[in-house]
């Protein structure tokens, strides 16, 4: 297989490329699949009979869940260094629950598989982080990210218009839930794949003389906070999904086209960016924190032309956070913590995720214009404290 020789002979940054392109195939599959699910999945929920402050909650902790589970599998990686055979249990959790949404019959069923797709994506994410960054030592952490996620981002494009495709042929969600079998199978044997080609994918990383630390230093925390700020202010899709279908202000089949151009902007994002941060340095993290301030003003007040450049700026903030953000993380975390440190970082996003999610699900209820203030305010708040690691990290080690 070409893919195999050339891991197995090349020079170490061709051998970076190829793993990468291996991982991004793996992700664009994974994401055609739960992408999917997740581009419908507020309507799902509402024809399940759910509410909006359920939806909002139930997006809200699912991620929180998830991200708490990161933190544990980034320290266990750290410790086992069995990144194939982590991966392999979370993703297949992560896809093979996505299919059993066809079976669904109440809003709480739907919310267990959700939670359970969610808990797998724990899994199998910061020993996949952990690799991308490994081999990002050899082709710059921005871009070796950014390459993936574009990758990631065609699979998270592709799938909801099919999943549209099938809404608007049949008007039928669990044919579509049912369908997405398929991709997962074609991920989880790209990932035998790439297992077999590098064994020992830590051995990539670059090697420098690091000071063995107790701790992570100060912008370290700082960035935390951060994204933390970020995180509690971005608002979720399925929140805004299920807003687009009580307003009517996207049609039901549109939903998921929007969702789909959200996901292709996000690709493009993350290479623009992860480009920009390996020639410029950390300063593009503020200008890519912005990016996602006008969205709830947008997609919560606006009209059909605003949902649109909202759902741009929504997916342009997506391409940030799985780009740029992430190989900050990798920037300011030694190799030996590596897992650690998106450990940590999954862990404070995803509970500030979770009670941003809920607060904003609740505030739905009560006032749109009082959601949209806190959203803004929130990721507002992130600016300072970026500019302070920008200060001590003038320019991350590639």
């Amino acid at each position: 297989m070409p893919l195999l020789r050339a891991a197995s002979g090349a020079a170490p940054r061709t051998r970076a490329t190829v793993l990468v392109v291996l991982l991004g195939v793996v992700s664009l599959f994974a994401d055609m699949t739960y992408e999917s699910a997740r581009s419908v999945l507020g309507p799902f929920l509402a024809l399940l009979g759910a509410g909006a402050a359920t939806v909002g909650v139930a997006a809200g902790l699912g991620e929180l869940l998830g991200y708490m589970l990161r933190f544990v599998s980034g320290n266990l990686v750290d410790r086992n260094h069995r990144y194939w055979n982590m991966m392999l249990v979370g993703f297949c959790v992560n896809l093979l629950a996505v299919p059993l949404l066809a079976l669904a019959d109440h809003w709480r069923e739907a919310v267990c598989l959700m939670f359970l797709e969610r808990a797998g994506k724990a899994i199998r994410t910061p020993p996949r982080d952990a690799l991308l960054s490994f081999a990002g030592s050899r082709m710059g952490r921005g871009w070796g990210f950014a390459l993936h996620e574009v990758l990631d981002q065609t699979g998270a494009t592709v799938g909801p218009l099919l999943m549209a495709a099938v809404l608007s042929a049949r008007h039928d969600y669990r044919l579509g839930f049912a369908l997405l079998l398929v991709p997962a199978l074609f991920s989880l044997g790209f990932l035998l794949v790439a297992r077999r080609a590098y064994p020992r994918p830590h051995d990539l990383e670059a090697q420098r003389v690091e000071l063995e630390t107790a701790g992570f230093a100060r912008p370290f925390w700082w960035y935390l906070a951060a994204t933390a700020c970020i995180a509690a202010g971005f608002a979720d899709y399925p929140l805004i999904a299920f807003h687009f279908g009580r307003t009517g202000t996207v049609p039901p089949d549109g939903i998921a086209l929007l969702y789909a151009l959200a996901m292709a902007v996000e690709g493009l994002a993350a290479l623009a960016l992860g480009a920009l941060y390996d020639r410029a340095g950390a300063w593009i993290l503020c200008a890519a924190a912005a990016l996602a301030i006008p969205v709830a003003p947008l997609v919560f007040l606006g009209g059909f032309d605003a949902a649109v450049a909202g759902a741009v700026l929504w997916g342009a903030g997506m391409g940030a956070q799985e780009s740029v953000m992430k190989a900050q993380v990798a920037a300011l975390s030694p190799a030996h913590k590596r897992g650690a440190g998106f450990g940590w970082y999954n862990l404070g996003f995803g509970v500030f995720w979770f009670l941003g999610s809920s607060l904003m699900g609740y505030l739905y209820e009560v006032s749109l214009a009082a959601l949209v203030l806190f959203s803004v305010l929130a990721q507002v708040a992130a600016v300072p404290l970026l500019a302070l690691v920008l200060h001590r990290c003038r320019r991350p080690a590639a």
